[in-house]
């Protein structure tokens, strides 16, 4: 055993890092749910300002965290791991948040079939990681694993459709330059969300193999 380890073991245990990444889960969930809600409010104003609350909350736990961390000798997980975990949650919420923005910017009345789709794979990758980290509390390491790679199938659906949402702008000449800008800006942010939900599922993978 580790001599960090050992202090592990031995020093009171430090759970509530384990909250804040749940917290933040959550949270991405929640603005991924607004965001594809989308499709049938079609307040694009309205989806921006929920959304960026979310996003602001997500900061607050970021924030909180990193004190904690000031505050803390030993923790439950590497610091750099922790950290990392937290950054990469933290993206996603920003990703959905500029998504949100550029619908507002660009003038997107209602979104397309492929912004839908995307969004709602969005849904689900952050569906299964705030199922997922719970996990990490109870060291169950295979549920982790497992919850890893259910999100990392769902990127790779996500990249599919995102690739042909763009073969099509770019072939379809019927679509003018305003339309190509105004869809590629808002798919390009969704793709980069449901992304950093791999990442995030990357690093857990890491977390179950190091402590497997």
């Amino acid at each position: 055993m580790s001599f960090q380890n050992l202090l592990r073991w031995l020093l009171p245990k430090e759970d509530h890092f384990f909250t804040f990444l749940e917290r933040q889960a959550v949270v991405a969930n929640d603005a991924a749910k607004v965001l594809a809600g989308f499709k049938d409010s079609g307040d694009a104003v309205v989806i921006r300002d929920r959304v960026q609350d979310l996003e602001h909350q997500g900061d607050r736990i970021v924030h909180e965290m990193l004190e904690a961390l000031g505050r803390t000798f030993v923790t439950p997980l590497d610091r750099e791991d922790l950290q990392k975990l937290s950054k990469r949650l933290d993206d996603i919420l920003d990703f959905a948040n500029a998504a949100a923005r550029a619908c507002v910017l660009f003038g997107v009345e209602k979104p397309t079939s492929s912004m839908i789709l995307l969004s709602d794979k969005l849904v689900e990758c952050t569906t299964v990681l705030a199922e997922t980290i719970p996990h990490l509390r109870t060291q169950s390491y295979d549920a982790v694993t497992a919850g890893a790679a259910r999100v990392t199938q769902l990127e790779k659906d996500g990249d599919v459709v995102f690739r042909d949402a763009i073969s099509k702008l770019f072939h379809d000449p019927t679509i003018d330059a305003k339309d190509i800008l105004r869809e590629r800006e808002v798919l390009d942010d969704l793709e980069k969300a449901v992304n950093r939900c791999e990442q995030v599922a990357d690093a857990l993978t890491s977390l179950a193999v190091k402590h497997a």
